[in-house]
């Protein structure tokens, strides 16, 4: 559904836009329209939380505009809906052509989609899967700091699917790329929408094989096994991540 806002309606408010997520004080704001000053706006219904409508507002507000990822640890499907808004809206913004004729796109109004009435080109959000995986030694876990995360903790390593890989395969890439070692006994786990941007994370547990760590340095700042009882800093508890280092753990413990 999607409407015009006269300021009566009332909810969660996904504002988005570049993706970035409107969170006034760190939350997802809820409530009437005109009590955030959002009437006039365009807004989509795109799911529900706690018996109230969320709506999406394709916009950058003037200020509090942050990454979904500050909500991870608020609630797990929260966070999802946030996810959800901001691949939403990035989606439309970047499929306001079509890219076959150049014409001007329209929205579907019965499904998540772009359509061109010129050449009838229908486009859906693409999801990139990949794949992230913890692996155990004996009584320890291998964990990483990742460049991209310009080392504020450690975690397990995960890498994108490429083009005609199973996510097995991608497994024993990433690994023997980013670590040099081989992985065995690869079993999966559980998965997790990621939208940075637009990422499906699938998790596996693996036991290591054989090798030494030789880290890649564009991939990695550091990589260490780390026994099970003495471990650095670690990804936030509602994250994929956290979920395959304390499944880990468990088994390290089991030892």
């Amino acid at each position: 559904m999607q409407k015009e806002l006269t300021g009566t309606e009332s909810g969660w408010w996904i504002v988005s836009l570049e993706n970035k997520v409107w969170l006034p004080e760190g939350n997802l704001p809820s409530g009437t329209a005109r009590q955030w000053s959002l009437q006039g706006h365009v807004a989509h219904a795109i799911g529900e939380w706690l018996g109230e409508t969320v709506w999406l507002i394709r916009h950058k507000m003037a200020a509090d505009m942050s990454s979904a990822r500050l909500l991870v640890d608020q609630d797990t499907k929260l966070f999802q809906l946030a996810g959800r808004g901001a691949q939403l809206a990035e989606f439309y913004r970047s499929h306001q052509y079509c890219g076959y004729c150049g014409h001007e796109m329209q929205h579907s109004q019965h499904e998540w989609a772009c359509l061109c009435q010129h050449c009838n080109e229908r486009y859906y959000p693409q999801i990139a899967p990949c794949v992230i995986v913890g692996i155990r030694r004996d009584d320890h876990i291998l964990l990483a700091k990742h460049q991209g995360h310009r080392g504020r903790f450690h975690t397990v390593l995960a890498g994108f699917v490429e083009i005609g890989e199973t996510l097995e395969e991608t497994v024993h890439r990433e690994v023997m790329e980013e670590v040099g070692l081989k992985v065995r006994n690869l079993r999966y786990v559980t998965s997790q929408p990621w939208p940075f941007p637009n990422s499906l994370m699938m998790g596996f547990l693996a036991d290591y094989d054989s090798g030494d760590i030789v880290c890649d340095p564009v991939e990695l700042i550091s990589a260490d096994w780390y026994r099970y009882d003495n471990l650095p800093q670690l990804p936030g508890h509602d994250t994929i991540a956290r979920r395959l280092i304390e499944d880990t753990v468990a088994l390290c413990r089991q030892q």
